[in-house]
């Protein structure tokens, strides 16, 4: 038996990080609106919180997996997949992105924006399909 099949991650876990996740992100966007109101680019507190974002869905996309591979939810595949995922995919646009797009006012607060959104509406639609939520 491998050292990670003996490892039992119990859902409650993948709720308490998945608030973690919603409230980093949340807390990204509302750093990226202060600065985009000021009309200056995020400070390095800022990309912290980005990081910070960054790693609490990281972290749950990994339990996501582990849940799968545990025999929970297979119905919803997509969703930890995708929406566990997708998030990600809007710091790394941001990050890839030229710096002159970047530099504008208003760049974080998109990225952060539609990052929160995703990460809500996955938390929301997970939380929907968990059968021991009922």
């Amino acid at each position: 038996m491998r050292v990670i099949d003996a490892i039992w991650v119990p859902t409650s876990v993948h709720f308490l990080v998945g608030t973690l996740v919603v409230l980093t992100s949340l807390a990204a966007l509302g750093a990226a609106a202060y600065h985009g109101f000021r009309n200056r680019p995020p400070t390095r507190w800022a990309h912290g919180l980005f990081i910070l974002a960054q790693l609490t869905l990281a972290v749950q996309a990994l339990i996501g997996i582990k849940l799968l591979d545990q025999g929970l939810g297979p119905l919803q595949l997509y969703i930890h997949y995708v929406g566990g995922l997708g998030p990600l995919l809007f710091y790394l646009l941001y990050y890839w992105l030229p710096a002159s797009f970047r530099a504008r006012r208003w760049s974080a607060t998109w990225v952060t924006g539609a990052a929160f959104a995703f990460a809500l509406m996955a938390y929301f639609i997970g939380e929907s399909y968990d059968p021991t939520a009922h």
